[in-house]
């Protein structure tokens, strides 16, 4: 085998994995470079009643009219989204937390789509007790990510430092909303955990001590983590329906604006300072919001030399990046600027999602 042809191999090599590959000069090895992201698909359902969901508005005879020709459009404009990162950012992600989807069945479909199918992604997914039958997922490419572990993670209410005075007890045996996923593996023999949300919703008048609950619960969860093996890499992404100024971000995730000021028990959030200078992943009640979160701890925010670090992705300034490209925007109108998405007014548009994906960026 001659030399260009050794040269040709690796460089197949490195694209069929989905690696960023980057020449070293100071030592003759390549840097790897993954990213990692977030994305609330907005209501992927299938078309099928599944026992026990109040799915029925996405039957075909339900309020959506949700037949197999809308559903195969949601799919091709799902699997469009995640491939035009793809070409965006020269690889696949390498994780992909979802959420707003329905059962594993949706999600099987999705990885098949043929936009995306070479990706090869792995599901990790958990049946959640959600009433309207929505659930968190991740997608993983299992020649990057060593799945060795998962939990659905269920929302109680203790151990708590929130009063729940105001709750009765019927009350809260009677509520239901999404599992945290918890799913942890290796990375190039680095020990990672990702955490995928979907917090309670904004729509109640008891909502805003649910939020700051679901926050608490993954911050546990990830201390023990922290505890049980040592250096571990965590990253906590998700549909918060909180912006990252909120304290359940700021003081039950711990989540701070700088890397500077992380410490052992903080989170970095990078969308933090982008929230401030006029980002946004979505749009609600007309204001400008990023509820779609994804934070690391300080052993992912400032890592041994040689490890795997987040790093700046967006003018070299931010550290995260939302993904809102021309077509998933509507172009004109009364939501000129805002995500293009499947449903509005109750009518099938054919859009893409209400939210736009969010992600990071790994690099050693």
């Amino acid at each position: 085998m001659n030399r260009i042809t050794s040269f040709l191999l690796v460089i197949l090599l490195f694209i069929g994995s989905g690696m960023s590959a980057k020449a070293d000069p100071g030592h003759g090895k390549y840097t790897k470079a993954y990213v990692i992201g977030f994305y609330n698909l907005e209501n992927l359902f299938d078309t099928y009643h599944d026992e026990g969901k109040n799915d029925y508005e996405y039957l075909p005879d339900g309020g959506n009219n949700w037949t197999e020709a809308k559903y195969a459009k949601k799919l091709q404009n799902m699997a469009k989204v995640i491939a035009e990162m793809k070409k965006d950012n020269g690889m696949w992600h390498a994780v992909l937390g979802v959420s707003e989807v329905e059962n594993r069945h949706v999600l099987e479909d999705l990885v098949a789509e043929p936009a995306i199918a070479e990706a090869n992604y792995q599901i990790v997914h958990y049946d959640s007790p959600d009433r309207r039958g929505v659930d968190c997922a991740l997608f993983y490419r299992p020649e990057i990510f060593k799945f060795i572990e998962s939990e659905a993670i269920p929302f109680t209410f203790t151990p708590s430092r929130i009063d729940w005075s105001q709750w009765t007890q019927e009350e809260m045996d009677a509520f239901r909303t999404r599992d945290i996923l918890m799913v942890r593996g290796t990375i190039d023999g680095e020990m990672f955990a990702f955490f995928v949300c979907h917090l309670p919703s904004r729509l109640g008048g008891k909502g805003a001590d649910l939020r700051p609950r679901g926050a608490e619960i993954a911050y546990q969860r990830a201390m023990e983590l922290q505890k049980e093996f040592p250096g571990i890499k965590i990253v906590v992404m998700g549909d918060m329906n909180d912006n990252p100024g909120d304290i359940s971000m700021t003081e039950f995730l711990r989540g701070k604006e700088t890397i500077a000021e992380v410490n052992d028990e903080d989170f970095f959030d990078p969308f933090l300072s982008m929230i401030k200078d006029g980002y946004g992943s979505l749009y609600y009640r007309g204001e400008n919001n990023i509820f779609d979160i994804v934070m690391v701890n300080k052993a992912l925010a400032v890592a041994p030399e040689g490890t795997f670090q987040i790093q700046p992705i967006v003018k070299k300034k931010y550290y995260g990046r939302i993904f809102n490209k021309p077509f998933m925007t509507n172009q004109t109108g009364q939501y000129k600027g805002t995500p293009f998405r499947t449903f509005s007014g109750g009518s099938f548009i054919g859009g893409f999602s209400d939210h736009y994906p969010t992600y990071i960026v790994i690099k050693k």
